[in-house]
C-alpha cells in the first residue's frame, strides 16, 4: 500500500532574536539628563519592539557601560554612542570598555555628523522663536561641549556647514570646553559681520552643565537640547543597522 503524505505542518522556524542595541551615553550630575535619556530609549523601543534596548554610561551614571555589557554575557550587541562627533571616548573608552566585556559587540559610528540632526537642530531653532527676522541680519552659533581631538572639531564643523545650508544663513561652531572659538568669541564674529539677530543651537544630547552655561551666553534666542526630537530616535536605529550591515560585509564577500 502507498504510503501518505504527513498532512502535519512541520515545525516554524523561529527566527533569531536581532542583536542587542546598547545605547552608550556620557553621563551627567544634571538629572535631567538620565530622565531624557532614558525617553529616547523609549522611543527607539518603540520603534523597533523587536530589537533589546539597553542603556550604558561612560560614567557618572548608572548603569555605567561595563555593568550593561556583562550583564548581556555573551550575547551579540551593537554599541550605539549617544555622542555628536568621534574623539577619546569613542575612540578609546568604548572600544576597551567592549573588548573587555565577554558580549560580541560591534561599535557603531558617533551620531554625528549627519542630516537627521540637521533635521532636530532646526527643529529645536523653531521652537525657540527662529524665522521671524531677515536673513541678512541673523545667524546661529552651534554651541558644542568641545574636544582635544581635531576629528571632533570637523565632525562639527561638518554639521555647522549642513546647518547654515540649511537655513541660508550663517552658522559658526563653538565650544563650552578644550577648544576653540567659545561661544562668546562667535557671537562677536557675527555681530562684526552685522548679524543682530544670533540664534544658539545646543549642539547637546540633554541637558547639563555645558548646554545651560551656553544658552545664558545667547545674545538672542537659545534653543533646547536635541533630546528626544524623532530625529534623534531614528538616527540611533540608522547607526545600528549601519553597524549590523558593516559587520556583515565580510561575510557576504566570502560566500
Amino acid at each position: 500500500m502507498p504510503s501518505q503524505l504527513s498532512l502535519v505542518p512541520p515545525p516554524a522556524t523561529r527566527r533569531p532574536a536581532p542583536p542587542a542595541l546598547v545605547v552608550v551615553a556620557h553621563g551627567s550630575r544634571d538629572p535631567r539628563a538620565l530622565s531624557t535619556v532614558s525617553a529616547l530609549l523609549d522611543r527607539v523601543r518603540a520603534l523597533r519592539p523587536d530589537v533589546p534596548v539597553h542603556l550604558g554610561h561612560i560614567e557618572l551614571n548608572a548603569p555605567l557601560l561595563p555593568d550593561t555589557l556583562a550583564a548581556l554575557g555573551d550575547a551579540e550587541a551593537v554599541l550605539v554612542p549617544l555622542l555628536l562627533s568621534r574623539g577619546y571616548h569613542v575612540k578609546q573608552d568604548i572600544p576597551e570598555m567592549a573588548a573587555a566585556s565577554r558580549a560580541r559587540t560591534h561599535l557603531a559610528a558617533p551620531l554625528g555628523p549627519h542630516p537627521l540632526l540637521v533635521d532636530a537642530l532646526q527643529a529645536r531653532l523653531t521652537e525657540a522663536g527662529w524665522g521671524g527676522t531677515p536673513h541678512r541680519t541673523s545667524g546661529v552659533v552651534l554651541a558644542a561641549a568641545g574636544s582635544r581631538d581635531p576629528d571632533a572639531k570637523t565632525d562639527t564643523g561638518r554639521t555647522a556647514h549642513l546647518l547654515a545650508t540649511r537655513l541660508g544663513v550663517p552658522v559658526i561652531p563653538a565650544y563650552a570646553s578644550a577648544a576653540t572659538p567659545t561661544v562668546e568669541a562667535a557671537v562677536r564674529t557675527l555681530l562684526a559681520r552685522g548679524r543682530r539677530h544670533i540664534a544658539l543651537a545646543s549642539y547637546f544630547t540633554a541637558p547639563g552643565r555645558f548646554a545651560t552655561e551656553c544658552a545664558r551666553k545667547a545674545p538672542w534666542i537659545a534653543a533646547a537640547p536635541l533630546g528626544t526630537h524623532p530625529s534623534m530616535a531614528d538616527l540611533v536605529l540608522h547607526r545600528y543597522e549601519e553597524a549590523l550591515a558593516a559587520a556583515a560585509e565580510p561575510v557576504l564577500a566570502s560566500a
